[in-house]
């Protein structure tokens, strides 16, 4: 009896030991970015840090009315809803997504600075949230400050405002320039950049185009897009009788980064235990489906495919000739298709493909019909695809989508297609590879496996180290020494130009100790000659 007991208080005990016991704080938290796919993950941390106790106040692109989150939470919403892909399209030069696919990474820095810049000063300008930045009182208001890692860093201000520390939270997972944030080096020898399709074992060339990159986004940051950043503080908050520093020394001071990442969907590399991966924490239990959906599901009798661009890629924006190709290798096949197309009144429709302008993603995947997952490799998308264990054909358009996508090719749970090659021919081929090769399901249950092994699940993991900020009053003792010391320093070239001059000089006294020794032989030989 004492036993079973004992197994069943086991459990509680454990919760309780990892249950975070620091009181319900005040955050204030900045997630101005409008981007939907970004969203997902900051909601999920907002709900929770609401549902243990704090009291949240949320600068959003997006309301969280429908959740009812109680008197916990206060809402600045920011409106209207900044359409940040217009002015990429015109920086471009182009017409839709589905263009951006000849993008190089210079390019990509270019958007991204582009949007940043943009949605920042939009919601910056916004009437309540100047008041956040113009109250009177500043003192013991918050405790904490929560702030997306994408392009938004000018809303680091508001830490020195409050004088709080500060919790960033990063969809894209781990980025190469994250490393000078936290004092660490990424070694562009086996650490590929964010948005290249290399794997960590790169040929030579590939490590000279790595290295390229990594090295023209460090220099642009700081030279290129801070600055514009520096200066949307100075206009904004620069009238505040407080001394504040720039940008780049701003986010060298974040006392967490939560990653939207972790293993095996992420190469190993160097790190730091203020970079704490919580990858697949907007994932929750699975619903139920809409009746139709689960009735066109559960009647899938040789399995189904699930096709999503994501949300910012839209299928009906897709050129006619390549959307002739899906329709038509659709057509031929026994499998259901579940697509994700925003204009419903499509034509020429086969009678095995379904189209709805949204569908609940997440959990369309956990129905054990689904056979595929036809996706534009977003990190999100993919981590629900392996969480789920659907193998998958990617087609990556822009940004993260294709390392994300090389890594799933290599771990060998997906197959990768290029979009404007796209051909009849291999979409059917790589479609019945993926439903009638065992290979790419054994690899990805493998994989998935891997994924839900860990000690605390995400959310769990991301509240702790928002409570473990908010308890230790920021956290110091997490920052590495190294982002004190000069560049020349960090890197060691002080120490190099010391040994090099050693070098130098032993050489040099060398050369001159063996002329001296030669001048004093022909010397010598000299007056043997006179004698």
């Amino acid at each position: 009896m004492n036993s079973k007991i004992f197994l069943c208080l086991l459990p509680l005990s454990i919760l309780a030991a990892i249950t975070p016991t620091s009181n319900g704080a005040r955050i204030l938290s900045v997630y101005s970015f409008p981007g939907k796919s970004h969203f997902m993950m900051q909601k999920a941390i907002i709900k929770e840090l609401v549902r243990n106790g704090h009291q949240v106040t949320l600068i959003t692109a997006f309301s969280l009315a429908p959740l009812n989150l109680g008197s916990n939470y206060t809402e600045i919403l920011i409106e209207p809803v900044y359409d940040f892909w217009k002015d990429i399209k015109e920086d471009a030069g182009a017409r839709n997504i589905f263009e951006f696919t000849t993008m190089d990474v210079a390019g990509f820095l270019q958007m991204l600075q582009v949007l940043g810049v943009a949605t920042t000063e939009h919601a910056l300008k916004q009437p309540k949230v100047q008041a956040i930045i113009n109250a009177k009182q500043t003192e013991n208001v918050y405790d904490l400050l929560l702030v997306e890692q994408f392009y938004q860093e000018a809303f680091l201000a508001l830490s020195h405002i409050y004088n709080i520390p500060v919790v960033s939270s990063s969809t894209l997972g781990y980025e190469n320039h994250m490393s000078q944030m936290f004092g660490i080096v990424s070694p562009w020898s086996y650490v590929p950049h964010g948005f290249l399709p290399y794997s960590d074992r790169m040929s030579f060339w590939e490590r000279v185009q790595n290295t390229y990159n990594s090295l023209y986004e460090d220099l642009h940051r700081e030279y290129v897009y801070f600055p514009l950043m520096d200066d949307l503080v100075a206009k904004y908050f620069g009238h505040l009788p407080i001394n504040l520093p720039k940008v780049t020394v701003m986010e060298k001071n974040i006392s967490v980064m939560l990653l939207n990442s972790f293993a095996p969907l992420t190469s190993a590399r160097p790190t730091i235990d203020g970079m704490v991966p919580v990858g697949g924490m907007h994932i929750y239990p699975p619903i139920a489906l809409p009746t139709d959906m689960q009735k066109f599901l559960d009647e899938a009798e040789h399995g189904a495919i699930y096709f999503s661009l994501g949300s910012n890629v839209e299928s009906k924006d897709m050129p006619p000739a390549y959307l002739k190709i899906f329709l038509d290798v659709f057509r031929t096949m026994k499998q259901r298709v579940l697509w994700k197309f925003e204009n419903e009144s499509i034509t020429n429709l086969p009678p095995n493909v379904m189209v709805k302008k949204w569908m609940p993603q997440s959990d369309i995947l956990a129905h054990p019909n689904v056979r595929v997952f036809i996706t534009h490799g977003g990190l999100l998308g993919t981590q629900e695809g392996v969480h789920y264990a659907v193998p998958m054909l990617g087609m990556p358009f822009y940004c993260d989508q294709h390392l994300n996508l090389k890594k799933a090719e290599s771990n060998g749970y997906a197959i990768v297609l290029d979009f404007h090659t796209l051909t009849s021919e291999q979409l059917r081929y790589s479609l019945h590879q993926l439903l009638h090769n065992s290979t790419y399901r054994e690899n990805i249950k493998r994989f998935s496996s891997i994924f839900h092994d860990r000690p605390m699940g995400p959310r769990e993991t991301a509240l702790y180290w928002i409570d473990y900020v908010i308890r230790h009053k920021g956290a110091r003792h997490l920052r590495a020494a190294g982002l004190d010391l000069k560049w020349y320093q960090f890197y060691l070239l002080d120490v190099i130009a010391l040994v090099v001059a050693a070098v130098v000089v032993c050489i040099g006294v060398l050369v001159l100790l063996v002329r001296w020794i030669l001048r004093q032989i022909g010397s010598e030989q000299t007056k043997q000659k006179v004698n």
